[in-house]
């Protein structure tokens, strides 16, 4: 289980956030940063000089798309006191591993686990309260040390986050225009480190720092991405609107809550129409099997009367199909270093501003509330 997650109080000003945090959060970024380097070696593939080649070519790509992330990562670097490529590595570890994985996973006698996420999103007309909700469970490897993010800029404009430990942007997280994201990690036949767009991970940032959601939504469909991922949008200001897009690296779809209720995890609903296959591996049982349960356990939560805030994290807490559950724990028929669980809980009640979050496997780790 993660230790009680820390809560770093960040100042508005790129470079002197990401200073705060590479600071406050040194050892953790350097542990992470180990961790990292381990399973690119061991399941990626790759050496660590390998790695930070790979990273430093992002680093140019991120000081030309947004110079405001570079300065916060050269913050962190400073601020840690590591090299700014290591800085790099996990800020563009996204693209970085999963395009290893997609690449692995596609010969026919490997497979490697992607780790994996289970999201929802519920409307104000079904839930108990009228208020937007989205939440999710973030499965990865145990090991990894994250931290929350709290960021007010001096017009009172707030970000509050969900990071790994040196990853200068927060990724599953809201702000204070009622704007939240959850995310899922997606594999497809097309990703590739090469293609050296905009990373993953500057994405969530820019999402969470803006300030509508026709906003949000260009950041991820503007341009081509290097690897798929899903973003799962709402936001609650005068009126609520949820928009789920499935981004594979050249091309994006676009889902909608079905009876104010949308449940996604780590798969295409569609691949057929983006023009791609999943080269899933162990995931081909665990994400459909999570979805479906997800969607179930909300619409059961629906007739219920149920979609309210301790309704939510019992639905988190779901261990229907464990240990690959929606409330996720170690596989033991995997080798160790393969088996993920959940790291991190988290709840958004947009409408009234409120994050609540779990640093751990939810049904030991009780919620934390991070008001805005």
């Amino acid at each position: 289980m993660m230790p009680e997650l820390r809560i770093l109080e960040l100042p508005g000003a790129p470079y002197e956030a990401g200073f705060h945090h590479g600071r406050d959060a040194a050892e953790l970024v350097a542990d992470n940063l180990e961790v990292y380097f381990d399973r690119f070696q061991r399941e990626a593939r790759l050496s660590p000089d390998e790695v930070r080649g790979r990273a430093h070519r992002y680093l140019q790509v991120i000081e030309a798309a947004d110079p405001a992330y570079a300065e916060a990562m050269r913050g962190a670097a400073e601020g840690s006191r590591l090299p700014l490529d290591d800085i790099a590595v996990l800020n563009a570890r996204y693209e970085l591993i999963y395009s290893q994985y997609s690449s692995i996973n596609q010969e026919k006698a490997s497979h490697v686990p992607a780790g994996g996420c289970t999201a929802f999103a519920v409307t104000p007309d079904v839930s108990v309260d009228g208020h937007l909700w989205l939440g999710q469970n973030w499965d990865w490897f145990p090991q990894v040390r994250g931290v929350v993010l709290r960021a007010r800029q001096p017009d009172g404009f707030t970000v509050a986050a969900f990071t790994e430990a040196g990853i200068v942007g927060g990724k599953i997280g809201m702000n204070s225009a009622g704007l939240g994201l959850v995310i899922n990690g997606l594999l497809s036949s097309r990703d590739d480190w090469t293609r050296l767009r905009t990373p993953f991970h500057v994405r969530t940032w820019r999402i969470l720092h803006s300030r509508t959601l026709s906003e949000a939504v260009r950041v991820i469909t503007a341009e081509e991405r290097s690897c798929s991922a899903n973003f799962l949008l709402g936001q609650a200001n005068g009126r609520a609107e949820v928009v789920d897009i499935e981004a594979a690296p050249h091309a994006a779809c676009t889902l909608a809550p079905a009876g104010g209720l949308l449940a996604h995890a780590n798969h295409f609903v569609d691949p057929a129409a983006l023009e791609l296959w999943q080269p899933l591996a162990e995931e081909k049982t665990s994400t459909y099997q999570r979805a479906a349960r997800m969607q179930h356990l909300l619409a059961e939560s629906r007739r219920a009367g149920t979609l309210h805030a301790q309704g939510f994290q019992a639905i988190l807490r779901d261990h229907a199909g464990h240990p690959d559950s929606v409330c996720r724990h170690p596989n033991p028929g995997l080798p160790e270093e393969e088996r993920v669980e959940t790291v991190v809980s988290v709840l958004h009640d947009l409408t009234a501003r409120r994050m609540y979050i779990a640093g751990g496997t939810p049904c030991e780790t009780p919620f934390q509330e991070i008001p805005l």
